[in-house]
């Protein structure tokens, strides 16, 4: 073992500390980046998810309402959460319940890649429908 003098680091590590550091900022501004623009989606898809159930348990409920009218409440309340206008959107009633199933995807830009974020849910209303 050969002793340094001073404070100089051996040859082949000059500057490795500060290499290893940019490359960590820039993992952590990738993954910032990501999260940026992956979040709201994610975000606003959770929040319709809920919006959908609490539309169906209201068809299902006295005096019950039909699947036009939850078609319709649904496309009205895509607007205000963000869903894009080409989102598919089924309703049906199925055994004694009221299901509705939306689906569409949406682009999310990653660092180098684009993502295509897959939204399908199906709400199944809590209720049965009171309805002849």
């Amino acid at each position: 073992m050969t002793a340094h003098q001073g404070s100089r680091a051996p040859r082949g590590e000059r500057g490795g500390a500060r290499f290893n550091f940019i490359v960590v900022i820039l993992l952590i501004a990738l993954a910032a980046y990501s999260a940026y623009n992956y979040a709201p989606v994610a975000y606003r898809s959770y929040r319709f998810k809920d919006y959908m159930q609490e539309v169906v348990n209201k068809a299902a409920y006295p005096p019950g309402q039909t699947t036009d009218w939850v078609t319709q409440q649904l496309r009205a309340g895509a607007k205000e959460y963000g869903v894009p206008d080409d989102a598919e959107v089924k309703v049906q009633k199925e055994e004694g319940r009221i299901t509705a199933q939306v689906t569409w995807t949406e682009p999310v830009q990653l660092p180098a890649y684009t993502y295509e974020y897959n939204f399908d849910y199906t709400a199944h209303s809590s209720g049965f429908i009171n309805q002849p």
